[in-house]
Formats: structure tokens, C-alpha cells, sequence
């Protein structure tokens, strides 16, 4: 579906040498889970201006989440600051840092809350505002002020793209804001982004992806981008 504009029923069957039924059927729950979009007998994804809900999300490259996930917690130190932004990936990155003793945590996803409530001595902190339900996280203003009087050791965060440019791109300028926060917090940024987000557009740019110390990503940059995160003395991890 991403290198097709739309395709129909039958040309999805054609490709996949599956039935139409079939093939309908899929769309169906696709079009339910809010991935995809079915208009006049023809199947595309999601416009830049919209995110799929959070639940498909995380059956995307959910193998590659938790490599990104492992890679973050064995950068980390027990006893650490970390402010934890929202998303899957970072929700993966939260189970990995349950294992970890006596971090100080400053988060505005309840997802990641909930991933860490059984690590050893662990202290989290919760941005309050408006909850988003769909997700279940805030991005308000208020999310906005929790993370803005904070300076941490590390800030682990994720993109709704990223251009060949090197854009960090995202869906509203909520989201926008509250992740600059995130990222203003603390002395070590890691970006963390599988795959899907690689080359994904979206319509606010708020950032290069080299201003972040660390990028750890399921695919890879494009090589201008990471020529420019080297140039910067940062670094690129590929899991």
C-alpha cells in the first residue's frame, strides 16, 4: 500500500494471489483499525495529516521495537533521569528500562507508565492536561510546562516521520511542542524510530534528526542525513 497511490480489491488479490473475499475482508478490519482508508472500491493509507490509533500501531514491526528497546535500555545506567515521550517505540524502550533499578522517570504517555510499574525502585512522574484517549497520553500545554523545568540526564523520544532530508516530522503542532519539550529536557536525546517511520511524511517539521546525540532505527537514513549526524559527532544505531 505505500508505493501505491490506491489499489483495488481485485489488484490487491492479483498482487498477493489471494481471493477477492479474502482480500475484502482484510480491508474491512484494516478500514475499522483505522490503517487504511476504502473509498470507491479502492484501498489507500492514511493521508500525512493523519496517524493510524495507537492499538495497530504497535502490531507494526513490534520485533524491531523491541531490538530498538534492548539497544536504549543497555545505554541507560540504573539510577538514571529519563523523560520518556510517547509512542509505541518508546513504550517498547519503557519495557526494557523495567529491568533497570532506581530510575527517575518524567513521562507523558500512560502506556509508558504502565510498562514500568514493576521496575525495582523505580520513581515516574506523570505530565497532568487533558488525556488523549485515543492514545492515552498528554500533549498539551500542560505536558508542555511539566517537561520544560526539567534538565535530565537522558530524553528518549520518537517522530511521526523523518524526510530524506533529515526532517523529524509529526502529525499537529501538539505533538510538536510537547516533543520539543522532551527534547529540551536533557542532556542526551535519543531518537528512536522503526522502520515505517523512515521516509513517512507528515506536515509539521520541528527538527534535523542529527541534533539528536542518539538515533537508534530499524532502517536506514538516507546517507545524506547520516553524513550529517557523523559530521555532528553523533550517532546512528541500526538494529
Amino acid at each position: 500500500m505505500a508505493s501505491h497511490a490506491s489499489l483495488s480489491a481485485s489488484a490487491l488479490a492479483d498482487l498477493l494471489s489471494v481471493s477477492v473475499q479474502t482480500i475484502r475482508s482484510d480491508l474491512r478490519m484494516l478500514d475499522e483499525e483505522g490503517v487504511i482508508r476504502r473509498r470507491h472500491g479502492a484501498a489507500h493509507l492514511l493521508t500525512p495529516g493523519d496517524n493510524i490509533a495507537y492499538e495497530p500501531r504497535l502490531e507494526v514491526s513490534r520485533d524491531e521495537k523491541s531490538r530498538i528497546g534492548e539497544v536504549v535500555a543497555g545505554m541507560v545506567p540504573p539510577g538514571a533521569t529519563i523523560a520518556l515521550g510517547t509512542g509505541t517505540t518508546v513504550e517498547a524502550c519503557a519495557r526494557a528500562l523495567a529491568q533497570h533499578e532506581g530510575l527517575t522517570v518524567f513521562t507523558n504517555s500512560i502506556h509508558a507508565v504502565l510498562a514500568l510499574h514493576l521496575a525495582p525502585k523505580v520513581s515516574v512522574s506523570l505530565a497532568g492536561g487533558t488525556v488523549r484517549l485515543r492514545d492515552l497520553d498528554f500533549i498539551g500545554s500542560e505536558s508542555v510546562d511539566f517537561f520544560a523545568g526539567l534538565r535530565l540526564d537522558y530524553a528518549v523520544f520518537s517522530v511521526g516521520g523523518l524526510s530524506s532530508a533529515g526532517d523529524m516530522l509529526d502529525f499537529n503542532m501538539a505533538e510538536v511542542r510537547a516533543r520539543r519539550a522532551i527534547f529540551e529536557c536533557a542532556r542526551h536525546r535519543i531518537l528512536v524510530a522503526d522502520q515505517s517511520k523512515i521516509g513517512r511524511p507528515a506536515p509539521h517539521a520541528y527538527g534535523k534528526v542529527w541534533q539528536a546525540e542518539t538515533i537508534v532505527c530499524g532502517g536506514a537514513l538516507a546517507q545524506s542525513a547520516q553524513d550529517e549526524v557523523k559530521f555532528a559527532g553523533h550517532a546512528v544505531i541500526q538494529v
